[in-house]
């Protein structure tokens, strides 16, 4: 498997609330499911952007991607997608978005069955303190 980044160049640094921890872990544990769910031969890319006043983060990976309905409840807490591989308790995605929106940012996924998932989030350049 291929792991790659692309860091686009106008990218600054993103002010945190030191009180709520957790965004480096959540940008990690996105790309350890990305990891996860993509075969032998497989990539994971992580991308970081700026976008109108945002910083933009995705996972996008080549793995055998998530059935439309199973979309919609994959943030919820405990919700295992039918066919996840074993292990984990259902949570890091639901803590991912509740620190994600702790922020001000919002959080969402793209994905295909059979072609692989793009998660991302988005926070502003400045966050509330």
């Amino acid at each position: 498997m291929r792991l790659s980044r692309q860091v686009a160049l106008d990218v600054e640094e993103v002010e945190v609330d030191a009180d709520r921890l957790g965004l480096g872990l959540r940008l990690g544990n996105l790309v350890g499911n990305g990891v996860k769910h993509t075969p032998a031969g497989g990539e994971v890319e992580v991308r970081v952007s700026w976008e109108d006043a945002r910083m933009c983060f995705e996972v996008r990976d080549t793995g055998e991607g998530i059935a439309p309905e199973q979309q919609a409840r994959i943030f919820e807490k405990f919700y295992r997608a039918p066919g996840a591989p074993a292990g984990g308790a259902g949570l890091g995605l639901s803590i991912a978005r509740d620190i994600v929106q702790a922020h001000g940012g919002d959080i969402g996924v793209v994905s295909t069955p059979g072609q692989g998932s793009t998660f991302w989030f988005i926070l502003p350049q400045r966050l509330s303190q």
